[in-house]
C-alpha cells in the first residue's frame, strides 16, 4: 500500500470515527481484501473442516466494528489491530460454543498450524488454550500480550505494531521475543521462571 493510499485510508477512518456514513461506504472497498487476508491467515491455523469461513469471519468482524462504539481511529494499523482482536474473539467464542455443545463444558484440543510462528511451530494447540495462555500473559505482561495480538493475530509488521503501541521498534522486538518464549513454555506445560 502506497503512502498516498495509507493517507486516504487514515482520512476515511477518521471521518468514519466522526460518524460519516459516506466515509464508511468508501472505506469498505479499501479494507475488505486486507480483512479477507487476515481472516484467511486465522483460518489456516484452525482445524480442518472448521465451520467458520473467511467471508463469515470478515463480515462478523466488520459488523462488530460498525455496531461497536465509535472509535477515534488513529490509522490503518490501529484499525487492523482492533479487527484482529475481534476476529480472535469470534473464533474463540465459536470454539467455546462448539466445545460446550459437543462435550458439555469440556474443551478438546483443536490443532492449528504453527501457532505463534516459530514459537509453537511443532505443537498442536487449541484456539481456546491459546486464548487462555494469552490472557495469563496479559495478567503479568500486558504489553507483551498486546504485541502478540497485533503481530500474530493482526498480521502487523514490527513498525506498525510500534506505531499502534506508541513504542520503539526495538521495544516491540524485545516484547515479541519474550512473549513468544513465555507462551511456548506455557502451552507446552513447562514451568515458568
Amino acid at each position: 500500500m502506497t503512502n498516498g493510499a495509507r493517507g486516504e485510508l487514515t482520512n476515511l477512518l477518521v471521518q468514519w470515527g466522526k460518524g460519516s456514513q459516506p466515509a464508511l461506504d468508501r472505506l469498505l472497498p479499501h479494507v475488505y481484501e486486507e480483512l479477507r487476508t487476515l481472516a484467511r491467515s486465522y483460518l489456516r491455523r484452525e482445524r480442518p473442516g472448521h465451520t467458520v469461513h473467511t467471508g463469515t469471519l470478515v463480515h462478523e468482524a466488520f459488523v462488530r466494528l460498525i455496531e461497536g462504539q465509535q472509535v477515534s481511529w488513529e490509522g490503518r494499523a490501529h484499525f487492523f489491530g482492533i479487527a484482529a482482536r475481534l476476529m480472535r474473539q469470534i473464533l474463540v467464542d465459536h470454539a467455546r460454543t462448539r466445545d460446550a455443545a459437543k462435550r458439555g463444558a469440556g474443551e478438546i484440543a483443536e490443532p492449528i498450524d504453527t501457532a505463534l510462528s516459530v514459537a509453537v511451530q511443532a505443537m498442536d494447540v487449541s484456539v481456546v488454550a491459546l486464548d487462555q495462555a494469552l490472557d495469563q500473559l496479559a495478567a503479568i505482561d500486558p504489553s507483551g500480550a498486546r504485541v502478540v495480538e497485533l503481530r500474530f493475530f493482526g498480521g502487523l509488521t514490527v513498525e506498525e505494531t510500534a506505531e499502534v503501541m506508541e513504542v520503539s521498534t526495538g521495544t516491540v522486538k524485545r516484547e515479541w521475543s519474550t512473549a513468544r518464549a513465555w507462551l511456548r513454555r506455557a502451552m507446552s506445560g513447562e514451568p515458568q521462571p
